[in-house]
């Protein structure tokens, strides 16, 4: 090659890099590598020092931070003696099931000294979701937010904001928590509660011994921010609010929203809201407290305490200071408030536009009723159980209590090989209708089994879940794996099929991945099964999980190669 051609190849590369730089273009996608070491470290809360299980030494965890269309690789290794598999709660996983996470759904879990690499690419996604262990509860301490940036060159459909700031919700337990939930399984009693509700890993100052341990969020006057919150709390719904601001909602589980204001934000286990805060001009030096307590219906355990952080305005010398302000608290709801959760999410609506389309399903080749609440499994002979009139405690969707198998759903499907480890009779309806939200049965007991329901590809699914008052009416944050669904309608007392489907909402319904079923209510989606591989829905209150209320939907291949399971890695552990 000569000089001229040399100097023109040179030309044209810097042409090519200056035109992929150009406003409105991206850079092809890359792919991001993360190496997650699972490992004990001591930690302190509430002045209780407990060794703990980490990502990295970090509680909370280490972000994973990724743009649309980015391939994410996460090198996991276990260094502690309990079994680990790592959810990315949110990520559809096109084609790619085995990285899904859900222990005895997509993987067998991974063994002390394993390895296993997660493996997967972000296709049409944008905005917070979360990534958190998927066996027993080890997500106690083991989580962390997923942030996915637009492409390079689109913009975010609302305001650019100055600062964007993760807000993690969790739980602590001064106790183990892998100790708590044996014990219950054991006794059938409901499991003691956390000590303490944390933001960002932070109890705050309104418990005892916690003053140190306070999340701030420093901020300048007149500036909008984007708070990523996510509850990543164990067992509890949650209210958030901060005192004197109103939240902009812009996000939910990341799908952009029609915006709204509110005081005060609902987020249930596995979900995340987006919000804008908009800092006031004129308090530099101030501090308002931000406070998050649970909302809860049921007979289930939970923490009745506040955790809190706190809004400080930067200041400078030559600014009036206004630190000698009092400190304002937020008016949250009360404890059991369904009005204002059935009000909240009955605002949320989907963007809708030619950018963000909202694809809901309008005409259904698979309907589906069913009934997700608590109920009782007899006590086993010579034991002395502690639920509910000496039985225990169990949970079902459609009366069935899913069990959990010794080897992974989706290999036995993609082998061919399910017999003997799940059947395929999954009830489509209640197999022992009565009056859902009204006067229980008398036989509260529930079937134990490992079923799942078959779609075939790209089957457009309609899906009504009924809360029933087997143990009390309770709300259910029910999340399904491997695709978002619209909500298309949701309503108190029994789902009448003659009436309440003219009511639906067909044009801009919310899109998300977890969901509550109202207390004493119901609620619809709609999905289409266009994702190939077994897919794990559960309620995202973890005792409610490890009780049974849990279920899988196996999903057919389709004809075309992209719409095939690809085959599993070959680091994929061994059960």
């Amino acid at each position: 090659m000569d000089a001229t051609s040399t100097i023109s190849m040179a030309t044209l590369l810097l042409a090519l890099f200056t035109l992929l730089a150009l406003p409105g273009l991206s850079f092809a996608s890359i792919t991001r590598h993360y190496k997650f070491d699972i490992q004990r470290k001591n930690v302190t809360r509430l002045c209780h020092t407990r060794s703990i299980v980490t990502v990295n030494g970090k509680f909370p965890g280490p972000k994973i931070v990724a743009r649309e269309g980015d391939r994410v690789i996460v090198k996991v290794i276990n260094h502690i003696k309990n079994n680990v598999t790592i959810h990315w709660h949110g990520v559809r996983q096109i084609q790619t099931g085995w990285a899904d996470g859900p222990a005895y759904i997509t993987q067998c879990p991974i063994q002390r000294g394993q390895t296993y690499v997660y493996n997967f690419t972000i296709v049409g996604q944008r905005g917070t979701l979360l990534w958190h262990a998927h066996i027993s509860w080890m997500r106690v301490t083991l989580y962390g937010a997923i942030i996915i940036l637009p492409k390079r060159g689109v913009p975010y459909p609302f305001p650019k904001p100055y600062k964007e700031i993760p807000v993690i919700f969790g739980e602590w337990f001064n106790a183990d928590p892998e100790a708590v939930i044996a014990q219950a399984l054991q006794t059938g009693a409901g499991p003691n509660v956390s000590d303490a509700y944390t933001i960002n890993g932070l109890p705050g100052p309104l418990y005892n011994c916690s003053k140190v341990d306070t999340f701030k969020l420093k901020v300048k006057p007149g500036k909008t921010y984007l708070l990523r919150m996510i509850n990543a709390a164990l067992n509890d719904e949650l209210f958030f609010s901060i005192a004197n601001h109103t939240l902009t909602v812009v996000e939910v589980d990341a799908i952009y929203t029609k915006p709204f204001n509110s005081d005060t934000i609902l987020i249930t286990p596995g979900q995340t809201t987006n919000v804008l805060l908009r800092t006031k001009p004129s308090f530099p030096g101030a501090t308002f407290l931000m406070a998050a307590r649970p909302y809860a219906t049921g007979l289930g355990t939970f923490d009745n305490t506040t955790t809190a952080g706190l809004l400080e305005y930067k200041y400078t010398p030559s600014t009036p200071s206004n630190k000698n302000l009092p400190l304002s608290k937020p008016t949250l709801p009360s404890l059991n408030d369904t009005a204002f959760a059935a009000n909240f999410t009955g605002k949320l609506r989907s963007l809708a536009n030619a950018q963000f389309p909202a694809n809901v399903p309008q005409t259904v080749d698979k309907r589906f009723y069913f009934t997700v609440g608590l109920g009782t499994s007899p006590c086993p002979k010579n034991q002395t159980c502690q639920g509910p009139n000496g039985t225990k405690f169990a949970a079902s969707v459609n009366n069935i209590s899913f069990a959990l198998p010794s080897t992974a759903l989706l290999q036995a499907h993609f082998l061919g090989q399910s017999k003997g480890v799940y059947t395929t009779d999954f009830p489509s309806n209640p197999p022992f209708p009565f009056n859902y939200t009204g006067t229980p049965p008398n036989n509260t007991f529930v079937t134990n089994g490992t079923k799942a329901v078959v779609l075939p590809f790209n089957a457009s699914v309609e899906l009504v879940m009924q809360d029933t008052s087997i143990q009390g009416n309770e709300s259910h944050p029910l999340h399904l794996h491997g695709f978002n669904f619209f909500v298309v309608g949701q309503g108190f007392g029994n789902y009448d099929p003659s009436k309440d489907p003219a009511k639906f909402n067909l044009a801009d319904p919310i899109e998300r991945n977890t969901f509550g079923v109202p207390a004493g209510g119901w609620v619809a989606i709609r999905f289409q099964a266009d994702n190939p591989g077994v897919w794990f829905m559960h309620c995202h209150l973890d005792v409610h999980t490890s009780w049974g209320l849990r279920m899988a939907w196996v999903v057919n291949d389709g004809p075309l190669p992209n719409q095939k399971l690809l085959p599993p890695p070959s680091d994929l552990p061994k059960c």
